[in-house]
């Protein structure tokens, strides 16, 4: 996975260049994760204004985009972690020296808002806190994305997996987990935290504690059969400048 490269600080000047009118407008075809759905849906008017270009977005898990793309979907731009980007490349589907990481998040453990705040700073304050819940939510870990598998493996360690699945309201996409939190149909909210964030019914306690935490990256790639590759790296580039960063912080990520 590279950084930004020289490549991609000559897209951006051909981004400028490329708002120059509505004669060259395209329409770019986006499959995201739903992790950049927040982010995404203000990029897209802002790259509209700036470059005449147009986003159709779709959402969701990494799983469900690839098995999308291996399915032969046509598309222009993925964003999903890293691992599928490269998963991409090698097969020959991602446009080569077009992979850039764009953001990088957290999982984040939430309540409904107006609850007072349990301890949850360390592993074993985070396991007494699960174990006296009476409902925690979290991804299906079969809908193909990453919380899911990431929080089995946190119970396990914590050993008590089968306490917690016992109580589980499974959930398909972080914003189903913020509002299963909002309407009191699960009492522990886990998810991504610029998902659980966009709620505010619900507040975010803290991160999953120490080195019970998985740092999640999401990454931009043109894919290889894309029928705009100009605008599509247009849009890449857009998402490296400092007016998207400022807005990826602004959703409780961290720019790359």
């Amino acid at each position: 996975m590279r950084t930004l490269s020289e490549a991609f600080r000559r897209a951006t000047v051909l981004l400028v260049l490329m708002g120059a009118g509505a004669a060259n407008a395209a329409e770019i075809k986006v499959l995201s994760a739903n992790g950049m759905r927040d982010v995404m849906e203000e990029v897209g008017p802002k790259f509209t204004r700036t470059t005449n270009h147009k986003l159709a977005i779709e959402f969701g898990t990494i799983g469900a985009i690839l098995k999308r793309i291996d399915a032969g979907e046509r598309a222009d731009v993925i964003i999903i972690p890293p691992v599928g980007t490269n998963r991409l490349l090698e097969n020959g589907k991602g446009l080569a020296n077009t992979d850039v990481v764009i953001a990088h998040s957290g999982i984040g453990v939430a309540i409904r808002k107006g609850v007072p705040k349990p301890d949850i700073s360390t592993p074993e304050s985070f396991r007494q806190v699960l174990l006296g819940a009476k409902s925690v939510t979290y991804l299906d870990p079969s809908a193909g994305g990453t919380t899911g598998p990431h929080f089995l493996k946190v119970i396990e360690r914590l050993g008590i997996a089968d306490e917690v699945k016992a109580k589980a309201v499974l959930h398909r996409s972080g914003r189903e987990a913020a509002q299963l939190v909002a309407e009191g149909k699960a009492e522990v909210g886990i998810n991504l935290t610029q998902e659980l964030l966009s709620n505010s019914e619900i507040q975010v306690i803290g991160p999953l504690p120490g080195d019970l935490q998985l740092t999640l990256s999401f990454a931009a790639i043109v894919l290889s059969g894309t029928h705009e590759p100009d605008a599509s790296k247009a849009l890449i580039a857009f998402l490296r400048t400092p007016e998207v960063a400022e807005l990826i912080k602004s959703k409780g990520m961290e720019p790359n």
